[in-house]
Order: C-alpha cells, then sequence, then structure tokens
C-alpha cells in the first residue's frame, strides 16, 4: 500500500514554463497546455523565466521559449544557462527556420526543435516524449 504523501507526489501534474514576448502566443499555447493536464506558468522574456527558474517552488520540468523572447541568440543563452543550472530540467527551443538557422550559426551548434507558430499537438506530444524519458522522482 502507498503512503498518502506519494499519492499525492503521483497526481501532481508536470510543470511547463512558457517563455514568449508575444502575448497572444503564449496565452493560446499556454492555455492548450493547461487543457493537457500541466501546471503552466508563463514567462514573457528570459529574465522573468530565470527568475521563476531559479525558484525552488516552481519545480519546472520543461521550458518551451521562443528564439526570440529577449534578442538574438537569446534562446540559446536561456537553453545553455538552464542546462548548467538546472541540467534535469527538460528545453524546447521554438524559432522560424531562417532565424534559428541563423542563430544556431552564430551562438551554438544546437538548433530549435519545434517551428513556430505552435502547432499544440506537436508541442504537446514532444512535452510528453520528454517527461516519459525521465528517470522516476
Amino acid at each position: 500500500m502507498t503512503s498518502t504523501g506519494t499519492q499525492a507526489q503521483a497526481a501532481e501534474p508536470q510543470t511547463v514554463l512558457v517563455v514568449d514576448h508575444e502575448v497572444l502566443v503564449r496565452m493560446v499555447i499556454a492555455a492548450y497546455l493547461r487543457e493537457c493536464g500541466y501546471r503552466v506558468i508563463e514567462a514573457a522574456g528570459h529574465d522573468e523565466a530565470r527568475a521563476v527558474i531559479e525558484s525552488d517552488e516552481a519545480r519546472i520540468s520543461v521550458v518551451l521559449a521562443s528564439l526570440d523572447a529577449a534578442g538574438p541568440g537569446e534562446g540559446f543563452a536561456l537553453a545553455r544557462w538552464i542546462r548548467e543550472r538546472r541540467p534535469g530540467v527538460e528545453v524546447i527551443l521554438a524559432g522560424t527556420p531562417a532565424r534559428a538557422a541563423e542563430a544556431a550559426g552564430n551562438i551554438c551548434e544546437q538548433g530549435p526543435m519545434l517551428a513556430r507558430p505552435y502547432d499544440p499537438q506537436v508541442v504537446h506530444d514532444r512535452i510528453r516524449r520528454l517527461l516519459a524519458r525521465r528517470p522516476p522522482s
């Protein structure tokens, strides 16, 4: 028989941080992800996202971030920052192919994993696959 604490932990939804400077884009994908059962926190830019991630209460599982949220290359910089400080947090970067190629060529060898505008089902599927790979905590 499992304890009540274990049952409560199992029932907690995974938390997704959506980082996008375009409020309407952010609101739509955040609403969709909430309907899929995730706890969603929204951030307009990378400074706001870093503050959320540094908060011990947030317990972020996945970050979905636009490459363009805070200037050239900032999406890659945020991804590196997250991987250095919170290696257990999955990162999905999103951007247009031309913008991603330009930023990737200048900053990092790894390009975005999704194209914008977001296809909500593709985002949900990607998050589910990333979370399924994680070892149980």
